[in-house]
């Protein structure tokens, strides 16, 4: 591949999560600037969560069974973008309820499929994933930061542009990426191998505690904005704590680039110190008083998400066979995404309202502190006893990665 093609790649990658940043940053205040409730808003935002339960497994296993995942995710980008429109032209709570279903049938696993798709295209080459990955932290910390301003000038009415431009730049770039070919001896994806890969006692034992940990994320994601507003906070604030939450995970991801181990040992114990990290997080979240005190708190983002996000993304390619690693990306999507959020949506909108945002963080650092222990003890069980994955019947080599 040339490497203006790695360029075109990057180049997505930017104004795909730069496009998602303005949806997830501005979505709820333009809710609740048309009059909806924190529940109304909760719910409505459960449903991406809710939707990505069903719609990760089906791309995922759709992108592995075609062995396309370039066109799986054109095909994604474009619904999004059509039913965007949808959503904001909805004028009552049950429209909008209906269109965001199908918005998040083709946006909710985008990024696990575009995660897919650079480890793709990178596959055989000198290139590693986090030099990609930064480039969406790029687009998220610095579409949010701008749109701060532009949202505050041209209103709430105008974001489906503001996305829409984005969004259409990000299919534009994608376009360009050369088509992968597949193996002649590539083995063939079945139902049967798939329900193997999700019976692996380890895998799902991380996405479990993964699900836990993620749960108070994603209430700070859906509720952040508000709480900021709440607090006297301006969309420019908001803007700059999304900015803050983003910008030094570029850091991160270019340190676990060139230090971090590809050994399965050395990723669950990364993963027990970044749940630690997020109990800290929630709790000083849950002891701040002005907004600027939360814009500086999200600086741990970079540390905690962007952490567990690329450690995770690495620690599924160790435990599911290559065929199958889109589907094993989009069951991993679940656990900071699927359902996570879809507790976060109602759970966290019935705290926020009835007790408010410090109890709800409060619940958040519990959560965390019980992922640190899971995760401690994974980390202890297999460095004690190793790792033996149990593959597809199509696949008869043994590995002991610890």
């Amino acid at each position: 591949m040339r490497t203006s093609s790695f360029s075109q790649l990057k180049l997505y990658n930017f104004f795909v999560y730069g496009a998602i940043a303005v949806f997830t940053s501005f979505f709820q205040i333009y809710l609740q600037d048309i009059g909806l409730t924190k529940i109304e808003i909760g719910s409505l935002m459960a449903i991406g969560p809710f939707v990505s339960l069903f719609a990760n497994p089906f791309w995922g296993y759709m992108s592995d069974r075609t062995q396309n995942i370039r066109k799986t995710v054109l095909i994604m980008v474009a619904g999004t973008l059509l039913f965007v429109q949808a959503v904001f032209l909805a004028q009552s709570y049950s429209l909008i309820f209906t269109a965001m279903i199908f918005y998040y049938f083709f946006q909710s696993p985008l990024f696990a499929q575009t995660n897919s798709m650079i480890l793709t295209y990178i596959d055989g080459t000198d290139y590693k994933f986090g030099s990609f990955r930064i480039w969406g932290s790029m687009g998220w910390a610095f579409t949010a930061i701008i749109a701060g301003p532009i949202m505050d000038r041209l209103g709430d009415s105008q974001m489906s542009l503001v996305f829409s431009v984005l969004l259409i730049t990000a299919f534009g770039f994608a376009l360009l990426l050369p088509r992968l070919k597949r193996s002649s001896d590539a083995p063939i994806v079945t139902m049967r191998g798939f329900s193997q890969v999700i019976m692996n006692p380890y895998f799902m034992t991380f996405v479990i505690l993964g699900i836990l940990v993620s749960i108070p994320n994603a209430m700070n994601s859906s509720f952040i904005s508000l709480y900021i507003t709440e607090l006297g906070g301006s969309k420019q604030m908001v803007g700059l704590a999304v900015f803050m939450s983003s910008i030094l995970e570029i850091a991160v991801f270019l340190l676990f680039d060139r230090f971090l181990k590809r050994k399965m040992t050395v990723m669950l114990a990364c993963l027990t110190i970044v749940s630690l990290l997020f109990a800290l997080r929630w709790e000083l979240m849950a002891l701040a008083t002005t907004p600027l005190q939360i814009a500086f708190i999200q600086l741990l983002h970079a540390v905690t998400f962007g952490g567990y996000f690329y450690v995770g993304t690495q620690l599924t390619m160790l435990f599911i066979p290559k065929p199958y690693r889109s589907s094993g990306q989009a069951l991993y999507t679940l656990s900071w995404s699927g359902i996570s959020g879809v507790v976060a949506g109602i759970f966290g909108g019935f705290m926020f309202q009835n007790f408010g945002a410090s109890v709800m963080y409060q619940v958040g650092v519990f959560m965390a502190a019980v992922g640190t222990i899971g995760f401690g003890v994974m980390y202890y069980i297999v460095r004690r006893y190793g790792y033996q994955p149990p593959l597809p019947s199509s696949y008869n080599v043994k590995s002991n990665i610890n």
